[in-house]
C-alpha cells in the first residue's frame, strides 16, 4: 500500500511537472515586416536550444509583424511584448521615453548596440533595368515612381530618407541641396505604404513603381516567394547601415516573470548558430567568420554611419521624423 501511495504521489509529481512546463507562458516578439522569415528559422532553433539546456522545457514564441514605428507605437499603448526587435534605435528609444518600458541605457546591455548584425539599403528593380536606375541621382529623374516605406511609421523608409541626404552631402552638397533631393525623391512615389513587406507587395503583387528601396535581405525573400527572373538588385553608392536592435521589454518580463528565457532568446541571436541563420537570411552577421565564411553574398558597401553622420538617434528622430520635422516640411511642400 506504501509503495502504492509513493508511486501515486511520483506519478503525480510528474504530471504536475509536465503541466508546469507546458504553462510557460509564451514570449511574444514584436518586430518588423521584413523580419519574418528570419524569425521563422530563428525561433525553431532557439526552442530547440532552449530545450536542451533546460531539461525539456517547452517555450511558445509569438510574433507580430507590421511597420517598426507603429509596432512600437502598439507595445507603448499596451501590447504586452517580452521582446521588441526593431530596425533602428528610435523605435526603442520612444519605449523609453513613453512609459519607461524600457531603461534609457537599454543600448548598452548588449554587444554592438544591441544589434546583433546589419543590412544595406538596395534598389529592387524590374527584369533588365528598363529605366537604368544605378544611384539615387536616377530616383529622383521624372517619369520614375519609386516605391518606399512611409519614413513616419517604417525604419526602412527613414533608412531611404538618411541615406539619399547623406548621398548629397558626400558628394559636396549642403543641407538645402539634400533637402531639394530627398524632396524630389519623396515627390516620385506613388504611395507610401506603412511597412516595408506592404511595399514589397506593392511592387512585386501590384506591380507598382520602377524601383522599390528595400534591405538587402528582402531581396532575397522576394527571390524566393517571386523567383529570382522577376527582378534585379543594384547596389547604390552610398547607403546608411542598417543596425537593427533588440531589447527586453522589462516591465512586461518582470510582470510575467519571463525574463530568463527572454534574455537567453536575445543573447543567442550572438551564437554561432543565431549568426549563421542570420546569414542564411542575407542580414549581415556580426561575426567576423560566419561574414567571411559567406562573403559572397555580401558585396562591399559604402556604409555611413548615421550617429557619425547626422548626430545620435534622438536628434535625428526629433529633426527628420517627428511631427512638423524636416519630412513633414518637404513632404507637404514647405
Amino acid at each position: 500500500m506504501k509503495k502504492l501511495f509513493t508511486a501515486s504521489l511520483l506519478a503525480a509529481g510528474l504530471a504536475l511537472s509536465a503541466v508546469a512546463h507546458a504553462a510557460q507562458p509564451p514570449l511574444l516578439n514584436v518586430s518588423y515586416d521584413v523580419m519574418r522569415d528570419f524569425y521563422k528559422d530563428y525561433n525553431p532553433a532557439f526552442q530547440k536550444h532552449w530545450e536542451a539546456e533546460h531539461k525539456g522545457d517547452k517555450q511558445t514564441i509569438q510574433m507580430s509583424f507590421g511597420g517598426s514605428s507603429k509596432q512600437a507605437r502598439s507595445v507603448i499603448d499596451g501590447l504586452p511584448a517580452d521582446v521588441i526587435t526593431m530596425n533602428m534605435a528610435t523605435d526603442i528609444n520612444a519605449l523609453a521615453d513613453n512609459g519607461k518600458l524600457v531603461p534609457e541605457n537599454w543600448v548598452t546591455r548588449l554587444p554592438d548596440n544591441s544589434a546583433p548584425f546589419t543590412s544595406a539599403t538596395v534598389f529592387i528593380v524590374r527584369k533588365g533595368n528598363p529605366k537604368a536606375l544605378k544611384d539615387w541621382p536616377d530616383l529622383v529623374k521624372d517619369g520614375v515612381q519609386v516605391i518606399v516605406p512611409n519614413p513616419k511609421t517604417s525604419g526602412n523608409g527613414r533608412y531611404t530618407f538618411l541615406s539619399a541626404w547623406g548621398y548629397v552631402e558626400k558628394n559636396g552638397g549642403d543641407e538645402d541641396k539634400a533637402r531639394a533631393f530627398v524632396a524630389k525623391l519623396f515627390k516620385n512615389a506613388p504611395v507610401l505604404d506603412t511597412g516595408g513587406r506592404a511595399a514589397t507587395t506593392t511592387f512585386m503583387t501590384n506591380q507598382i513603381g520602377d524601383v522599390l528601396v528595400t534591405f538587402e535581405n528582402e531581396a532575397e525573400m522576394i527571390a524566393r516567394e517571386f523567383g529570382r527572373d522577376q527582378f534585379e538588385v543594384i547596389y547604390p553608392s552610398v547607403s546608411a547601415e542598417a543596425e537593427p536592435p533588440v531589447t527586453v521589454v522589462d516591465k512586461v518580463v518582470d510582470r510575467k516573470g519571463t525574463r530568463e528565457v527572454v534574455e537567453a532568446y536575445l543573447k543567442y541571436l550572438w551564437s554561432p548558430e543565431g549568426q549563421e541563420i542570420a546569414a542564411n537570411n542575407y542580414l549581415r552577421p556580426r561575426d567576423p567568420a560566419v561574414l567571411a565564411k559567406y562573403s559572397d553574398r555580401f558585396p562591399k558597401v559604402d556604409f555611413l554611419s548615421v550617429e557619425k553622420t547626422f548626430g545620435n538617434w534622438r536628434d535625428v528622430q526629433k529633426k527628420y521624423f517627428n511631427d512638423g520635422g524636416v519630412f513633414d516640411q518637404i513632404y507637404n511642400g514647405q
